[in-house]
């Protein structure tokens, strides 16, 4: 069992954050790391068949072989990889993975039991989800801001970036890493004790800046503090924890998932997206273990959002944030 002591519990409470060592098995994290061994194989196979790169780049391990693919193709290809799909645009043929290995990891015990420390034990896991291979900054393509796409993480709370029939729900940020990530790598950075200053505004493209920041001004950025983390840790964060990541300035990758969990019925804030029982003491029947099922959750929504959200159209929202803003100014 890996409940969260009493300490622990009083570190999140009055912080806004707590890093649990040693939760996560590296059988676990093996699993997936062979699981996207095969995602990657794919991706480079389709690649090289079409004549888009010179080499399978075969003999490297996983993050030496997508370093070299994204060097060639000036692309992170991140939706191949990822669990969960783009909010506008998605086409019938828009990639994404949903493997039992990632589904495993998702519904890991030993973690759950440190989720029901924090949320209860009907655990339901929330679709604001992503799993992030973060290239050295050096080589990461731009975006018409000029900033490296899946570069440095912007300054933001977890509850910001959903919906308001969201903000009461008792929403847990889970991440982690797939190897350990050092300070040189970008690893999460929090404002200890933020959490206490409740909703804050988020600015879309502040300043030039791509996304929805948080100005400075609102909080205590002089506070800030890196959170570099051993492989099987795992950091916990309260909705309303400011946070965001530094810059990867290593030679190395850096793998992360990025979960949400919250009590089985309060509202997701992302309710287009499925969501799934991880852990129920009420109807544990409805939990879910097998990832056909997950995955066919993701193809029809896809099927769904193929339909919608199109060529600038907004049927379903997925933010709230306007850039005329006082805070924005």
């Amino acid at each position: 069992m890996a409940h969260l002591t009493q300490e622990q519990l009083e570190d999140f409470e009055t912080h806004g954050f707590v890093v649990v060592p040693d939760v996560i098995p590296y059988s676990v994290l093996d699993a997936v790391v062979d699981e996207y061994d095969g995602v990657l194989d794919d991706l480079i196979d389709e690649l090289y068949k079409k004549g888009e790169i010179s080499s399978r780049f075969e003999g490297l391990p996983f993050g030496e072989r997508f370093i070299k693919l994204v060097i060639e193709t000036g692309d992170v290809h991140k939706q191949y990889f990822d669990f969960s799909l783009p909010f506008a645009d998605v086409k019938p043929d828009t990639p994404f993975w949903t493997g039992q290995a990632v589904l495993d990891a998702f519904t890991c015990p030993a973690l759950i039991d440190s989720v029901e420390s924090l949320i209860g034990p009907e655990v339901y896991s929330n679709p604001v989800q992503h799993v992030r291979i973060k290239p050295p900054e050096s080589i990461l393509p731009t975006n018409q801001f000029g900033q490296p796409i899946m570069g440095a993480t912007q300054w933001h709370q977890d509850n910001g970036v959903v919906i308001e029939e969201a903000d009461d729900t008792q929403m847990l940020t889970v991440w982690f890493s797939l190897h350990d990530t050092d300070l040189e790598q970008g690893p999460l950075k929090v404002v200890p004790g933020s959490h206490r200053k409740g909703l804050l505004t988020h600015c879309p493209n502040y300043k030039g800046q791509s996304g929805r920041p948080i100005p400075d001004h609102l909080f205590d950025v002089d506070g800030t503090l890196p959170l570099p983390v051993n492989r099987g840790d795992v950091i916990f964060l309260h909705p309303h924890t400011v946070h965001g990541s530094l810059s990867n300035l290593s030679d190395r990758i850096r793998w992360s998932f990025d979960l949400r969990y919250n009590p089985i019925g309060q509202h997701t804030g992302r309710e287009a997206f499925p969501g799934f029982v991880v852990r129920s003491q009420k109807t544990p029947e409805l939990e879910l273990k097998d990832a056909k099922i997950w995955t066919d959750l993701w193809l029809e929504t896809r099927e769904r959002m193929s339909k919608i959200n199109q060529g600038g159209q907004k049927e379903v929202m997925f933010g709230r944030w306007k850039e005329d803003h006082l805070d924005c100014a």
